[in-house]
């Protein structure tokens, strides 16, 4: 059967975009710019998963939510906005909404979670998702020849033969729900589901209904009884990113299911048994949340049976240039552009500078890097201006002409450029210097 997905969304641009990866992934894509003519469209092609903008020039995509299951009941439904807030996610959740995504912020988890609403829809339907040959998550396709990030891969690679529990460690964009993934993928349980929770993005009691489930009754607005993500995960693996962000009083509930395979759905009074594997993430120091009396340490040793911690993208310096390759090509696929290379001062510049959002913020660098090169390769210019401007702090080998007066200007007036937003009236006022002066220096220094 054709894979297929239906965007909502009354921006052409986007559409488009969707549209072109979508189907690079080998989906059946068919879109909507608004409520009324989608709903033609789903009358016409019973879409699988539809991808929904919250503003509409006809209604809202929190509220349509719920017409759109009722036209099409087995569909599953991934709500973007580009302005997301928590009330809003709470609503969409509670509406039936598969996931709700913030534009921007999340896009490079769009194919990911839409696979995975896609693999419930077809379980849902009695059809094989173990045959489904998209997934684009193993060891092999982790980049890097560090031997920092090997070891790493060559542990995961052992623990992934096993079914005791993970916890993976590290800063925000190291990769964690890759390796997570990459581990169900080489395990015994990978013809089962791996459904994926963010544990931030949730109240306490919205989350103990999506991790948990509950009865029909058990509170207002729980109109029908509700498989939990654990029950959704039988047999398979349940990924809790964000762990240190679970309150309190559920960390009792998830040792229950480490301890006991069993747990209480909300409403109910009879346990209920799973068989999951449980492998969790976060960017959190959790020794010191147990200190703190945050989390508990109990909980903390069930998880970590085996604990990785991931490298950041500073500490496997020699990584850059193949994850930069590999993004290129990537990206270059996704916008349907000419590939580029990237100049050698350029690629310095990109392995000298400090990676605070490791290999999340050198994907976004790299994808906003190739939409603004006018020229077939990037140059130092055509990256941010952070980025343009950093220095190590020890000068050895450095190139002497990096530390002339006229590029120390260069480099302030491209700082106060990106503070004003690129307003040079008030870049010249911020520099008390005249507007013709600052003119003068962007044509002598080619910003």
């Amino acid at each position: 059967m054709d894979n297929k997905v239906l965007i909502i969304d009354d921006e052409d641009n986007i559409r488009k975009l969707l549209t072109r990866v979508l189907e690079l992934e080998g989906y059946k894509v068919c879109q909507a710019q608004d409520c009324g003519s989608a709903v033609k469209m789903l009358k016409l092609h019973q879409p699988d998963v539809a991808l929904c903008d919250v503003f509409l020039p006809d209604g809202n995509g929190v509220e349509f939510v719920s017409n759109i299951k009722e036209i099409v009941p087995d569909i599953e439904v991934i709500l973007l906005t580009a302005h997301g807030n928590i009330p809003d996610g709470v609503q969409a959740i509670k509406n039936g909404a598969f996931d709700y995504l913030t534009k921007g912020d999340d896009n490079y988890k769009i194919v990911p979670l839409l696979n995975r609403a896609m693999e419930k829809v077809l379980k849902n339907k009695g059809l094989n998702v173990a045959a489904d040959k998209r997934q684009p998550y193993s060891f092999d396709s982790i980049i890097g020849n560090s031997p920092a990030i090997k070891n790493v891969i060559n542990l995961a690679k052992k623990v992934s033969l096993t079914d005791v529990p993970v916890l993976l460690t590290g800063e925000t964009g190291t990769g964690k729900e890759v390796f997570a993934q990459s581990i169900h993928n080489n395990s015994c349980r990978h013809n089962h589901p791996f459904v994926a929770i963010n544990c931030s993005a949730f109240s306490k009691d919205l989350l103990e209904s999506e991790m948990f489930g509950h009865k029909a009754g058990a509170f207002t607005g729980a109109i029908g009884e509700k498989k939990g993500l654990f029950e959704e995960a039988d047999q398979g693996t349940i990924f809790l990113d964000e762990i240190g962000e679970m309150a309190f009083e559920l960390q009792a509930k998830l040792l229950r299911i480490l301890e006991t395979g069993q747990y209480i759905k909300i409403g109910d009074t009879k346990p209920t048994s799973v068989n999951v594997r449980i492998i969790a993430a976060t960017n959190r120091d959790l020794k010191k949340e147990i200190s703190e009396g945050h989390f508990r340490e109990d909980l903390f040793y069930r998880l970590s049976v085996f604990h990785l911690q991931l490298p950041s993208l500073r500490e496997r310096g020699e990584d850059i240039s193949l994850l930069a390759d590999h993004f290129l090509k990537q990206v270059t696929l996704k916008l349907g552009c000419p590939l580029k290379k990237i100049n050698a001062d350029a690629l310095k510049r990109l392995e000298e500078y400090n990676w605070r959002g490791n290999i999340r913020e050198l994907r976004n660098v790299i994808e906003r890097t190739l939409i603004i090169c006018d020229g077939d390769k990037i140059t130092i210019n055509d990256l941010p201006v952070e980025i343009q401007m950093h220095f190590e702090v020890h000068s050895e080998g450095r190139n002497p002409s990096e530390f002339e007066m006229s590029q120390m200007e260069k480099y302030h007036i491209l700082r106060v450029l990106d503070h004003t937003h690129g307003n040079k009236t008030e870049a010249a006022r911020l520099m008390k210097i005249g507007l013709t002066t600052l003119y003068r220096k962007i044509e002598e220094y080619h910003i």
